[in-house]
């Protein structure tokens, strides 16, 4: 990651996001980037401040400013620890920048417009600070999967990452840009990548719908061009940086769901980091992420999912 490409990590004061941070000091190559710490302040709205000019409210106006006083100084501290957690890990003081800015248009959005000034990837948490027990993401993670197509996301999982990378590939676009990414970010480190394809099956299991599972020969021919396929990515992630022993790939075949398939995978060889890219092959225009790619964020809901546009 040379010329310190700017990872965006924005954090809303809950130890759950703090543990985004702790994620960043597994992964070499971000300490290697220029790493900005964003938080979207939520002040007192300006028409609070209204009430001033009334003396009955006198008194209430002081203690929201006290509050609001008190909780900025929390939050600079919060951020202070944050950047201090990144300074023992190795990285240089100038590569870490801390940003407080008030709330403009709300959380998710405020931090999509940050995320447009020249950013590499956005790291968020997949719930913060009012993360709700059984709940996958929570409802700023949700609107950053939805809204935010023109950069990867990554959403940090509880599990350690490690450094087992599931690839998982279709031969779409947006599955050759995540092949690129992960070369262009994991190249030269300490990785093992496996390249996976899954393809859906068992048509006699389901045979109220046998036009949802590939018939046998259509399997075949799609098992010899993904084959051929995926030697091209792993050739293109050894020009990228990757040796060849650290490359690994699999079709999965015969499956009813590619999602679980995918994350059935990553549990089962212990997976820690799965990366897709936003859509496959069938790309609605009207969605902004692809059904496969959603279902695996929602069902791998301890591990890390870097989504790629």
């Amino acid at each position: 990651m040379e010329k310190k490409k700017k990872i965006l990590i924005p954090l809303d004061g809950s130890d759950r996001a703090m543990n985004t941070v702790r994620y960043i000091t597994k992964i070499e190559p971000f300490l290697n980037g220029h790493l900005v710490l964003f938080h979207v302040f939520s002040s007192v709205p300006e028409g609070f401040w209204d009430m001033e000019t009334d003396p009955r409210s006198s008194a209430t106006v002081k203690q929201v400013r006290a509050w609001e006083i008190q909780h900025r100084k929390k939050m600079q501290g919060y951020m202070e620890s944050a950047r201090q957690l990144l300074f023992n890990s190795g990285v240089a003081a100038n590569a870490v920048e801390v940003k407080i800015q008030n709330r403009k248009s709300g959380f998710a959005r405020d931090i999509i417009r940050e995320a447009q000034k020249g950013y590499y990837a956005v790291i968020s948490r997949r719930r913060g600070m009012t993360g709700l027990r059984g709940i996958v993401l929570g409802s700023v993670a949700t609107k950053l999967v939805e809204r935010l197509s023109f950069l990867p996301l990554i959403l940090a999982g509880r599990k350690p990452p490690g450094n087992k990378i599931l690839l998982a590939f279709d031969g779409s676009e947006g599955s050759w840009r995540a092949v690129d990414f992960v070369g262009s970010t994991l190249g030269g480190f300490d990785f093992e990548v496996k390249v996976v394809h899954i393809i859906r099956g068992k048509e006699n299991s389901h045979p109220e719908m046998p036009q949802l599972y590939s018939p046998r020969k259509h399997t075949e021919s799609t098992q010899e061009q993904m084959t051929a396929k995926m030697a091209s990515v792993g050739k293109k992630l050894v020009d990228l940086g990757f040796e060849p022993h650290q490359i690994s790939t699999g079709l999965v075949s015969g499956v009813a769901s590619r999602a679980g398939a995918i994350v059935a995978e990553a549990k089962q060889q212990n997976y820690g980091t799965i990366v897709m890219g936003r859509r496959g092959h069938s790309s609605v225009r009207d969605f902004f992420i692809g059904r496969v790619t959603n279902k695996v964020i929602h069902l791998a809901r301890d591990r890390t999912v870097w989504v790629v546009r």
